[in-house]
């Protein structure tokens, strides 16, 4: 049985690990539909909400490495940017349509870019 994370409020988003593989692959079969056919009534809608959940955690996640940035980073108004793009996307109502679930999948890979420029600047743990 698959459970679907909704945490509007990301209240979870620093106890649960980011399953990425699984995730990033529901991204590209999202990106990848032409159209609805063949998705249940309300398939949408879940898929919808599961990005959106996931969006929120990685959401949190850039802004914590933002926050670890040096205040002249070049990265800091880049990833900024990101961060309130996320905020104003997930701001609006979840709805149940294959072009709103497509909206929160390109969220969620441009999100992980962000993550993905901003891991690259952090220091290696030292030996």
């Amino acid at each position: 049985m698959n459970a679907v994370l909704y945490d509007p409020e990301a209240l979870l988003a620093e106890e649960l690990p980011l399953d990425r593989a699984p995730m990033m692959a529901l991204v590209d079969a999202m990106l990848a539909r032409k159209d609805a056919s063949g998705l249940r009534a309300g398939d949408c809608a879940q898929i919808a909400l599961l990005l959106t959940g996931h969006a929120r955690i990685v959401a949190a996640e850039v802004s914590r490495h933002v926050e670890a940035l040096p205040a002249d980073s070049e990265l800091r108004p880049v990833a900024e940017q990101v961060l309130q793009e996320a905020e104003r996307r997930l701001s609006v109502t979840s709805q149940t349509t294959l072009a709103h679930a497509q909206q929160r999948a390109r969220l969620v890979r441009a999100l992980y870019r962000s993550l993905d420029q901003l891991d690259k600047t952090r220091p290696g743990p030292s030996s």
